[in-house]
């Protein structure tokens, strides 16, 4: 066989490979590198995570998910307030400022409430979750996988919808194609072709931050989809 004619071969071969898997296979080799023991439904830690913005403020959160003992808070500081949530099963509790004793008045002066904490505890499991949340009845995996060209590098890009009581956004998830790690997550208010192209944020994803076996995203970076305005830096520490 000729040089030209194999080359050509082994580049059609690659080419078939990598269209060859369905969106489950790429969610699942993309598991295998981010918890190839399968830790994530028992895990239990700490995240410290540090999330700055443009105009300078800052906000230190030390959250804590105990999936096996469905146990979760987290505790955010921001300049002179720190205000925690716990849920301890279906048991909701809020402190401000190292008090448990708060009037309705001063929940609502603070924007405090239980289902505040649900979201937060929503955000943060679903977050630090993925890729493995993916995996959750009411997600529906694009059966296709597209091949994606995002600040000039190019990705395999999983489509994700959810059943509505889930919620209606509809979210990318951008792997790398060597080691099928999750780099870049984004997200529209609707389907982006007909209706939501200009809504919704991306985020970029550096650094790995290793706990209980997994590999989690260190960096994250949020922008908006519409102009690509920058909205802030999370950053997770390890103890």
């Amino acid at each position: 066989m000729k040089p030209t004619l194999l080359i050509l071969t082994i580049l059609v071969s690659q080419i078939t490979f990598s269209q060859a898997f369905s969106g489950p296979d790429l969610l699942n080799k993309s598991i295998a590198y981010h918890d190839p023991n399968g830790n994530w439904n028992q895990f239990s830690g700490n995240l410290n995570v540090v999330m700055k913005t443009p105009d300078g403020g800052s906000r230190d959160s030390n959250i804590t998910i105990d999936l096996p003992n469905e146990y979760f808070q987290v505790s955010a500081k921001k300049d002179t307030i720190t205000t925690t949530y716990t849920i301890d099963k279906e048991v909701c509790e809020i402190q401000l400022n190292g008090e448990i004793e708060l009037s309705e008045a001063t929940l609502k002066k603070n924007n405090l409430s239980c289902e505040r904490a649900t979201l937060y505890k929503n955000y943060y499991t679903y977050l630090y979750g993925l890729p493995m949340k993916l995996k959750d009845p009411g997600t529906h995996i694009s059966e296709t996988v597209a091949t994606k060209t995002f600040k000039g590098k190019e990705y395999l890009v999983l489509k994700v919808t959810y059943d509505l009581a889930v919620g209606s956004d509809v979210w990318f998830f951008y792997f790398n194609p060597k080691n099928y790690a999750m780099e870049i997550y984004q997200f529209f208010k609707g389907d982006p072709i007909s209706e939501g192209k200009d809504t919704g944020e991306y985020i970029l994803l550096t650094e790995e931050a290793t706990i209980n076996g997994i590999k989690f995203p260190k960096v994250r970076a949020w922008y908006y989809n519409k102009d690509d305005a920058y909205l802030g830096t999370d950053k997770l520490y390890v103890n």
